[in-house]
């Protein structure tokens, strides 16, 4: 059946695989001509799995949309020695349960007790921007400190530190991102057996020990914290923390303790969740807010719109915004939804097929991988015309209506959409907001000079520069108590 759908000629030993053993950038350029090659659909055999490759919006739908097709794709099983049977890569009767669990803790009345938090981490990077003095900045390192910190601030409950076990953790994130995509693009690396004769091994082995440690401590002391709470009804410092960030805030973290309490989960169900949210909330949000940067910089009349909108919210006044401020900022929002149009911090997805199915009148053979590109989808000419373009306009109310539900879907789509958009949202325009506010942003790096890397997470082969100016008369107010 695979023979039938359009794709390349393989070999009976191999497949295709010799096509993929590239380096990480021309792997990305390689897909991207694959896509302008084929029109939605196409296929390569890499031993032992047949892979199918789609970006029409309707194929997409019948994958998507359907619990026929939720289990993720093997790709995934490189993931499982960091967070196991974590939301991202469980599958099942398990994951209905822990999605069950986990949807209140996106509730808007939850979302409103992490603002303040946000908000102080919002101020931090702020005074990290003011010291740049408006040179050329490399800006991904800094948005990742920041959405780090705010994760940790806010789904843990906890400060993540420079010293001590925060630093360790974050050094640890970090390499073993790294080690991952070596894992995802060399495919050897991705059996098991090849892998564990490598040095890259000892490295994983050592980076999952102390994000692991890490986890469980966190979990332990927030269980210790909670418990003095409700016990003695003592504030130390610790205590008055959460008092202030919104009244006993309740954290990502304390429903999974409640839910233990439940027997609802253990402590590997914790740490599981918690070490998903925060890789999928980290970098997810870093590339995301990178982008749309890049792009407002590029685009002065756009930036120039947002920063109109910002002032008609704001008239001169210097507070910091509030929950009802955020969700006044319409066409921000459009902007922030057109840059991860183009620029999808996951570009693409894989499904294992459990069945045969057709696809733009092919039949696709049970048991294949379907990855389906993001990047590519969201560049469609027939779903968005002049597709290159960086227009937030497409997403104003009355140029969407008609659109195919599943031609933008850069927060996923169908029953394992993703369960935290809407705190992504809200901390993106937060933050993107009061850069503006604070910064007129002009570019160093272009987008025509963006090399990107294959990976699970969009990124740039390059740093990504611009600088930051200050706008004259402009200081943000920055305590969560202006809330």
């Amino acid at each position: 059946m695979m023979r039938k759908i359009p794709g390349f000629r393989f070999n009976f030993i191999v497949g295709n695989a010799l096509e993929l053993l590239v380096s990480p950038e021309a792997l990305f350029a390689k897909a991207r001509v694959w896509a302008s090659q084929f029109q939605g659909i196409y296929g390569f055999y890499v031993y032992p799995n047949s892979c199918i490759n789609i970006y029409n919006a309707e194929d997409v739908k019948i994958v998507l949309s359907s619990f026929k097709y939720h289990q993720k794709s093997m790709i995934y099983t490189l993931l499982r020695p960091w967070l196991q049977n974590g939301l991202l890569v469980s599958k099942g009767a398990q994951w209905q349960e822990r999605r069950k669990i986990l949807t209140p803790t996106f509730h808007f009345n939850i979302l409103k007790r992490y603002y303040p938090a946000m908000v102080d981490s919002t101020a931090r990077l702020l005074e990290v921007l003011d010291k740049t003095n408006e040179k050329s900045t490399d800006i991904p390192p800094v948005i990742s400190e920041f959405t780090l910190t705010t994760i940790c601030e806010t789904a843990m409950g906890t400060k993540l530190n420079e010293d001590g076990g925060g630093k360790k953790y974050k050094d640890a994130i970090h390499d073993i991102k790294n080690v991952l995509f070596q894992r995802f693009v060399y495919i050897p690396l991705a059996i098991d057996f090849i892998f564990r004769l490598t040095p890259l091994y000892k490295r994983h082995t050592k980076s999952l020990s102390t994000i692991h440690n890490f986890t469980q401590n966190v979990i332990k002391n927030r269980k210790e914290q909670l418990k003095d709470i409700s016990e003695t009804n003592v504030v130390n410092d610790e205590t008055d923390k959460d008092l202030h960030y919104g009244k006993m805030r309740t954290a990502f973290l304390d429903f999974l303790i409640s839910a233990q309490k439940d027997g609802l989960t253990d402590d590997v169900g914790i740490q599981e969740e918690v070490d998903t949210f925060m890789f999928e909330g980290h970098d997810t949000v870093s590339s995301a807010i990178t982008f749309c940067l890049l792009l407002l910089a590029e685009n002065k009349e756009i930036q120039n719109r947002v920063v109109d909108e910002l002032q008609t919210i704001f008239i001169g006044d210097t507070r910091t915004a509030t929950l009802e401020d955020i969700s006044s900022m319409h066409y921000l929002e459009c902007c922030i939804k057109e840059s991860m149009r183009l620029y999808p911090p996951v570009p693409f997805i894989s499904r294992k097929l459990p069945e045969a199915v057709t696809l733009s009148n092919y039949v696709v053979p049970k048991g294949s991988m379907c990855h389906i590109h993001i990047f590519d989808l969201h560049r469609q000419e027939s779903l968005f015309k002049n597709s290159l373009k960086f227009d937030p306009d497409r997403f104003l109310p009355e140029y969407s209506v008609g659109r195919h539900p599943y031609a933008y879907i850069a927060f996923s789509a169908g029953p394992r959409n993703c369960i935290g958009q809407k705190f992504a949202m809200m901390e993106m325009k937060l933050v993107l907001s009061s850069i503006l506010r604070r910064f007129e942003i002009n570019p160093v790096t272009k987008c025509e000079d963006l090399k990107f890397t294959a990976d699970i997470i969009l990124k740039n082969s390059e740093p990504i520069k611009m600088k930051f100016i200050r706008r004259l008369g402009m200081k943000i107010g920055s305590k969560s108590d202006d809330v």
